[in-house]
């Protein structure tokens, strides 16, 4: 099935080999965002609340490039080093959503690139 590549200099530039969106059809496969700042391709060296908004807004970059918004966003995943954090997560989460929210999962990991506390992956459907 073909798929459009989704690319912007918004957002971190692909540390390996994928891309940091798919597209098939109406429905967008966004690639794991690490707190990245995309100017400088290092980590965001800030408290875990503005590494967590780092992936956000790293996220949003790319959904509007694929021609959305986080509110399109159906399924994300969240990857923590630290599952002390989860509660700090839904808290940021509120900021960027409105119910209904979309589903999730949250996931405890031993590690993430770059020595990242933080990753977060997702898709969304656009509308239509």
């Amino acid at each position: 099935m073909p798929f459009d590549v989704i690319n912007t200099n918004n957002a971190p530039q692909a540390i390996g080999t994928y891309s940091q969106a798919v597209k098939v059809n109406n429905t967008v496969y966004l690639s794991g965002q690490i707190p990245l700042v995309p100017d400088t391709m290092t980590l965001h060296f800030g408290d875990m609340a503005a590494q967590i908004h780092q992936v956000f807004t790293n996220l949003r970059a790319v959904a509007q490039a694929a021609g959305g918004d986080l509110s399109d966003i159906v399924k994300l995943n969240i990857f923590l080093t630290d599952l002390s954090h989860f509660a700090l997560v839904n808290e940021i989460m509120a900021k960027y959503w409105n119910p209904p929210y979309p589903a999730r999962a949250a996931v405890g990991v031993a590690a993430l690139p770059k020595g990242a506390a933080v990753e977060m992956d997702a898709i969304l459907v656009l509308p239509q």
